[in-house]
């Protein structure tokens, strides 16, 4: 061995490191929290199960107004559990949307929306409008009767707002009346654009409850 080679510092072993580290506190959970504060959490499983249960669906279902409720019918008729994989995709849409709003009845009873948590409210308030939509665009895939005056009705309610508001009931319809257009634009933004947006709020919600902490009722 010579003598530059028995300079040379030992080699240490390659660790592979984080690229970002987040330092949150660890999550303490009060002892007076009830039922009432598992509403969130309860609402997070519905997501999951709407998530399985929409990926399984998506196997049979055809988004076209020619084929989309043959489809729904062949799912529920001949597919073995295709009844009640489509109830519980439709029961648990509508269990999402009614555990997130008595999440925030809860908040607002105990104004947990104060400081330091007032994100906390806002990013509520944007998930409950993301369900809420989620489900509305859900509801119209069937492309029954029922659905599509639903889907007639509910995209003429912003025609209320000044200005701007013919101008998003024929984006939303993508066109002047609801037709196929519009069931294509429901079905991506029901299965890719709002369960995608709603992963990503939901995750910087939850980023915020361990950063500030669960909050005590008072």
């Amino acid at each position: 061995m010579t003598d530059s080679e028995s300079k040379q510092p030992p080699k240490r072993p390659l660790r592979l490191l984080p690229l970002v580290k987040v330092h949150l506190p660890p999550l303490v959970v009060p002892r007076s929290l009830g039922w009432a504060g598992c509403f969130g959490g309860l609402a997070l499983v519905q997501f999951t199960i709407q998530i399985y249960t929409g990926i399984l669906l998506l196997i049979y279902y055809k988004a076209d107004p020619m084929r989309a409720w043959d489809s729904v019918t062949f799912i529920k008729s001949n597919v073995p559990m295709g009844w009640l994989i489509q109830r519980v995709h439709t029961v648990s849409a509508k269990m999402m949307i009614a555990l997130v709003l008595m999440h925030m009845a809860r908040v607002a009873y105990y104004r947990i929306y104060r400081h330091p948590r007032e994100w906390h409210w806002i990013s509520g308030v944007i998930l409950l409008s993301l369900t809420t939509f989620m489900g509305f665009t859900g509801y119209l895939l069937p492309w029954t009767n029922l659905s599509y005056w639903a889907a007639s009705v509910g995209t003429e309610i912003p025609t209320a707002v000044p200005v701007v508001g013919d101008g998003i009931a024929t984006w939303l319809r993508r066109g002047p009346n609801v037709s196929g257009e519009t069931l294509g634009f429901f079905f991506a933004m029901h299965v890719a654009v709002i369960p995608a947006l709603i992963a990503g709020v939901m995750g910087m919600h939850f980023i915020m409850i361990r950063r500030t902490g669960i909050s005590k009722p008072l």
